[in-house]
């Protein structure tokens, strides 16, 4: 008798187990698609944010330091945008000795040329922070990426 009692438990354990498991893909299936939400815009366009901190502006004047803080920030966003539509060149040295790693150095580097992007939001972040969202078209990053290739094949060409 025992063992028919307990084979309807089991069931009930496995099928609650399955299902808990079943739940958390669901969740990173989400999440993934969150990281992607934040890249792309509604429109499928790529979005960028930059971020610079105010009070280490080079300036004496705190409304000019916050103008410089807001035009750092758009910068970052801009080479934001570059790594999404070339990638980013990284150039990585590794320094063995007595089997021993004695330096390991990298550097990472990004060029191109973006144009047609425009401006999202400007954004106080906490009292010492501005934060830039922009925004570029799918269009014009897929004529961006046709430019680059056009010139890296002429270069090669050459």
């Amino acid at each position: 008798m025992n063992h028919f009692v307990f084979r309807p438990f089991k069931i009930f354990i496995l099928s609650s187990l399955v299902m808990l498991l079943a739940s958390c893909s669901m969740t990173v299936d989400d999440y993934n698609a969150a990281v992607v939400q934040t890249m792309v815009g509604e429109k499928g366009n790529i979005v960028a944010t930059g971020y610079a901190v105010i009070s280490v502006q080079p300036h004496d004047n705190p409304a000019q330091q916050r103008l410089l803080s807001i035009r750092a920030s758009k910068l970052d966003a801009y080479r934001s945008l570059m790594e999404q539509v070339y990638g980013q060149y990284l150039d990585a040295n590794t320094t063995v000795g007595q089997m021993m790693v004695e330096s390991d150095t990298f550097r990472a580097r990004v060029q191109g040329v973006i144009y047609g992007a425009y401006l999202v939001s400007i954004t106080p972040v906490g009292e010492d922070t501005y934060e830039v969202t922009m925004s570029l078209d799918r269009d014009i990053v897929n004529d961006l990426r046709v430019l680059y290739l056009d010139q890296m094949t002429t270069r090669s060409g050459a």
